[in-house]
């Protein structure tokens, strides 16, 4: 599954789980995830590969825009049934 995400400046993804394996790619922007008790900062036009229980603040001066690929698809995500 594929899903291009926007995040404003400042937003926040609280410490969450899912069993989907996931690949962020940074188009604009940066996020700082907090991941087993490390923070990464991911800029722009590059890829983080995490776990399934990331929590993400957008940084910087603008949104932060990229682009999420899940495996396998997030059934809670297709059926609309996620927590945000």
């Amino acid at each position: 599954m594929l899903a291009r995400v926007l995040m404003k400046k400042g937003a926040h993804v609280p410490l969450h789980h899912h069993h989907n394996e996931q690949v962020t790619y940074i188009l604009e922007g940066a996020l700082k995830f907090r991941i087993d008790g490390q923070e990464i900062v991911v800029r722009g036009r590059r890829s983080a590969v995490h776990p399934a229980a990331p929590a993400a603040r957008s940084l910087g001066a603008r949104d932060t825009v990229d682009l999420d690929v899940f495996d396998p698809p997030r059934e809670d995500w297709l059926n609309k049934t996620d927590d945000f």
